[in-house]
């Protein structure tokens, strides 16, 4: 076997659609498992940008398959833009693959996405605004619509009548909104199903006999670690699982299939939307690796929050994920900077916190401990071999593989997918 899963071990952001696309041209299979079009992958391929929101970073290798996992929730109309962004640009989209099982993001989940978070004011998320939260309850309610609901109309016209009729009486009754008329849609989701229905497969089935075939599969994680449900910064987090757990979930597989897992960091760290941020820079530091490191969101541009690498959340991905190793992206940014720093640690009242606390009370109150490095003033960013970056790269590279407990085995000195140095 050859699987490999690549997911964010911070809070997202952290650069996987570089990784995904560079070790895509070694995979057969390229596999997205969770998440919607709230993540985004940014690509440069051949000079041409790509900005990817559902389709797996290996649709760009024309012998690829790519599948859209049972986990992913799919907004049709944005697919079909996607789909149309790529052909029109000579990518070939007929290699993907889109599983039965896969939820269908439907209008009302918008709707009622964007009336709650403005209902919370103040205390709000942080949302997209993308459906992507509503259609994961519904999921869990046991009333959601499936992509092979969507491939038939009659079942299809009847869910989304029914589920209209109620969501309606939270709209209007509840947040005050106006209500929707399923049959002002239902034409347009049908005439999405008619462009879709020759992409849908069992996904999961083709995965299994791919692993069996001892294919190259690539698993694309979305989103970070600290994003998830269960163990990111509750309530600040997505409504899937983006640790390595998540891809046997939401691909049909079991974990016995997996051969590597591979975290994928900043050299720095970065977060969008609201909650507790222990390194997050205020000053120009903090403007500048926003700027040069152009920290701006793939999917609404908002601007990143940044701060100092920290090795207690690089540890925790370690464990939480059982990274086998990490590719370590944007070691150009820091370029220029006389000192860098890494939070070996946290204090809360002069108490030591070693490990990535629960609760988000708690963690606002962390202090970080940080150990200081001597910075390089070489641009690194023409570097392609790990014995030609500056020693001082080099220990800032050690020092974090001692604090996460896991080998740094890429590292990225820039965007392209020839600044990615292999060790």
């Amino acid at each position: 076997m050859a699987t490999k899963v690549v997911i964010g071990a911070q809070w997202g952001d952290e650069g996987k659609g570089k990784i995904i696309d560079i070790l895509a041209q070694e995979s057969d299979v390229v596999v997205r498992s969770q998440g919607g079009n709230n993540a985004g992958h940014t690509v440069e391929a051949n000079g041409v940008e790509y900005k990817l929101h559902l389709v797996p970073s290996g649709i760009l290798g024309k012998k690829t398959l790519c599948l859209i996992g049972n986990g992913v929730v799919v907004d049709p109309k944005v697919l079909l833009e996607e789909l149309d962004m790529l052909t029109g640009k000579g990518v070939s989209v007929d290699n993907l693959r889109i599983d039965l099982r896969a939820h269908v993001i439907m209008p009302y989940h918008i709707v009622l996405d964007n009336l709650a978070e403005r209902a919370r004011g103040k205390g709000d998320i942080g949302t997209t605004g993308r459906g992507i939260g509503p259609c994961y309850m519904d999921k869990a309610e046991r009333i959601g619509i499936r992509m092979c609901d969507l491939f038939d109309e009659e079942e299809f016209v009847q869910k989304a009548r029914a589920n209209t009729k109620i969501k309606n009486q939270i709209i209007t009754k509840i947040y005050g909104g106006e209500p929707l008329d399923a049959d002002c849609f239902i034409p347009q989701y049908l005439e999405f199903a008619n462009r879709l229905r020759t992409y849908a497969a069992d996904t999961s089935v083709l995965l299994y006999e791919a692993i069996q075939d001892n294919k190259k599969v690539l698993f694309e994680g979305a989103q970070g670690t600290l994003l998830d449900l269960d163990l990111g910064t509750y309530p600040y987090v997505t409504s899937s699982h983006p640790v390595s757990g998540g891809v046997c979930v939401g691909c049909g597989i079991g974990p016995t299939l997996i051969d590597e897992c591979i975290g994928v960091m900043k050299a720095y760290t970065t977060r969008v939307g609201k909650g507790p941020f222990p390194t997050e820079l205020f000053d120009e530091t903090g403007e500048q690796i926003r700027n040069i490191g152009r920290e701006f969101g793939t999917t609404t541009g908002r601007p990143r929050r940044t701060g100092w690498f920290d090795a207690v959340i690089g540890k925790f991905a370690v464990r939480t994920s059982g990274l086998t190793g990490i590719a370590l992206n944007k070691l150009d940014t820091l370029s220029h900077l006389p000192t860098v720093k890494i939070c070996k640690g946290y204090e809360v009242d002069g108490t030591p916190v070693s490990e990535f606390p629960a609760s988000l009370k708690e963690l606002s109150k962390c202090t970080p401990v940080y150990e200081e490095l001597p910075g390089w003033d070489e641009d690194i960013s023409s570097v392609r071999s790990y014995h030609d970056l500056p020693q001082n790269v080099k220990n800032y590279v050690s020092k974090i593989e001692e604090l996460c407990g896991c080998k740094v085995s890429m590292v990225g000195v820039g965007p392209g997918r020839e600044q990615n140095i292999v060790r």
